[in-house]
């Protein structure tokens, strides 16, 4: 078989599979950890429920996903997971979902990796959503799943700390709703509400804006320039507050000016 014969053939047995995102739908890429229960209870040391040092390597990672070649306008993370929301006018690959899950996972495997000094490996899957709304309801709901797994965390290690089995301190939990994991918590003596924003909702890497001074050489005039930097929000909002946080970042124009 000629070479030209035979390359049409393979690459229509290597793209039969392609499909490319609807060029109107919003779209977030959600990525998780795998294999990080093993990662975070044995191979690391870190601390319980929650570690500082781990919250910094996943919001690291975050800024890596904000910053490698995709127009990525809002980045929220939680536990082992990283949701980016795309600019409306991403087109990047043609938005093939194939492409876009390689690239985003293995560009959070080798930054989380390198970060953490350790090997790591995340994977990924695209979310297409028809409006406005759903972003918002899909940003709340894995909100609700940070406070889900929040009290979840703090009761389980409250109970293994009180000398209970893995499996005796899973039983005291499950079935249990958020409420009623609070209210159980609260009657322990733990301190559910005053825990930090960041481990029971999560948190944000966003684009802000700023005015840079410069210096004109030709006029000797001093110049303002409009740049954007990323900065970590750790004090996400709730509620209809956090709906109006969210809306801003779906403005197509949130995401301009230059980067710094």
């Amino acid at each position: 078989m000629r070479f030209d014969d035979l390359d049409k053939t393979m690459r229509s047995y290597e793209t039969r599979y392609d499909a490319c995102a609807d060029a109107d739908a919003f779209l977030i890429a959600r990525l998780d950890g795998r294999g990080f229960t093993r990662l975070t209870k044995e191979l690391e040391p870190f601390e319980k429920p929650f570690d500082v040092r781990f919250r910094d390597v996943m919001e690291a990672t975050t800024r890596h996903l904000m910053t490698c070649g995709l127009e990525i306008v809002y980045g929220y993370a939680q536990s082992d997971e990283i949701s980016l929301l795309f600019h409306p006018d991403e087109q990047s690959f043609g938005r093939k979902t194939r492409k876009l899950n390689s690239v985003l996972a293995g560009e959070a495997s080798s930054a989380f990796s390198l970060a953490l000094g350790r090997h790591a490996a995340f994977d990924c899957r695209l979310v297409e959503l028809p409006d406005r709304q759903r972003v918002v309801d899909y940003y709340r709901w894995r909100a609700e799943d940070a406070r889900w797994n929040s009290l979840s965390a703090y009761g389980y290690w409250h109970f293994r700390g009180i000398g209970d089995s893995p499996k005796a301190a899973d039983r005291r939990l499950v079935g249990l709703s958020p409420s009623d994991k609070a209210t159980l918590l609260r009657k322990e003596g733990v301190d559910v509400d005053g825990m930090p924003k960041w481990q029971s909702r999560g948190y944000a890497v966003v684009w802000e804006r700023y005015l840079k001074e410069g210096h004109n050489p030709v006029t000797g005039e001093t110049t303002m320039t409009e740049r954007r930097r990323l900065t970590v929000d750790f004090e996400l909002p709730a509620g209809s507050t956090l709906d109006a946080y969210l809306l801003r970042f779906l403005d197509a124009g949130g995401a301009s000016g230059s980067r710094d």
